[in-house]
């Protein structure tokens, strides 16, 4: 490569000859402030050094050897969620002030953690995929100005299945569980599904269910299903973690970065959570869109008592909160 380092990053994972090659990316100066990494991908591809035709690969050891010369910051908190409850107008806010990188959604993460299920033929152990997630995440971490000072997390909602994955790897870094009544949820996806709310677009593996069972399986019964899985998983994870918040959804993402203030340092300042309030008066995923949600007509059937239990285990639970540098 060229260019310095710090102005690369790894973005993509292929498999050429049974061998597995980390992408690299030229993102320059860019701040990664699009509502979803995938988006800033596609803006830095139109680089003129990215469209090229020629592309920069490393293997794994080279990943993680680039990972080693890297000046970063470590993760400050990881927002699990479960979909639909405010994550990504929370991780835009977050990622308002210049001095917070804020990852929304990597692929690559996702790629790595799901190459058993999709690549079943190839060989990567345990420790192998714990050094990329790490490598990975530490390159994104770079001190690219020298002024970052947090570094913020939000994964996929399916994450929250490999949570003994990152609690490994980050034993300190607190863990946000974000979560909201599931018949919202479910009306979010009934207006437009994400992945996790079609059968078979995830692994249904990678939930625990029978891919046989779930193949023709009603799609609000089958959302359901996945949001039950969710739930058990975070109501599982209190019971073992004392560094995980239970974060519920509010109308006012300004009210939810509060709430999450007393959890990590944000330090925002006058000026910055001005554009924050700004900013929340407007659609997460379209911010030129003002936001306006439409008053349900029909609430979910019966299908979703199982989930509303477990959702009211979780609001009963939620533990008090303390400030985490």
């Amino acid at each position: 490569m060229d260019e310095p380092l710090e102005n690369w990053i790894p973005y993509q994972l292929r498999v050429v000859d049974e061998q597995l090659l980390f992408r690299w990316l030229y993102v320059g100066t860019h701040r990664f402030t699009e509502p979803f990494f995938e988006e800033t991908v596609i803006r830095c591809k139109s680089y003129p050094v990215n469209v090229t035709g020629w592309h920069s690969a490393t293997t794994l050891d080279g990943l993680i050897q680039a990972a080693q010369g890297s000046v970063s910051i470590s993760p400050n908190a990881f927002i699990f969620h479960i979909s639909r409850c405010g994550s990504t107008l929370l991780s835009q806010l977050l990622g308002l002030p210049e001095r917070h990188i804020t990852l929304s959604e990597m692929p690559l993460l996702d790629e790595i953690l799901r190459l058993p299920y999709r690549e079943p033929a190839i060989s990567l152990s345990p420790d192998e995929r714990d050094a990329a997630l790490k490598a990975v995440i530490r390159l994104i971490g770079s001190q690219r100005t020298g002024n970052e000072t947090r570094f913020f997390i939000k994964l996929d909602s399916w994450h929250l299945l490999f949570y003994d994955t990152f609690r490994r790897l980050y034993p300190t870094v607190p863990f946000i569980l974000l979560f909201r009544s599931p018949d919202a949820v479910i009306r979010s996806h009934q207006k437009r599904r994400g992945m996790q709310a079609v059968p078979g677009l995830i692994e249904p593996e990678l939930f625990g269910f029978d891919p046989a069972l779930t193949r023709h399986m009603n799609q609000d019964h089958y959302t359901a299903a996945v949001l039950e899985r969710y739930f058990q998983q975070m109501l599982a994870i209190q019971e073992v973690d004392e560094n995980v918040y239970p974060l519920p959804y509010q109308d006012s993402g300004v009210a939810m970065l509060g709430q999450l203030t007393t959890l990590v340092t944000i330090d925002a300042t006058p000026a910055e959570r001005t554009a924050m309030k700004q900013r929340s008066q407007y659609h997460s995923k379209y911010p030129d869109q003002p936001f306006q949600e439409a008053v349900p007509q029909t609430m979910p059937g019966s299908y979703m008592e199982p989930v509303r239990q477990l959702y009211q285990q979780l609001v009963s639970q939620k533990k008090g909160t303390s400030s985490v540098d």
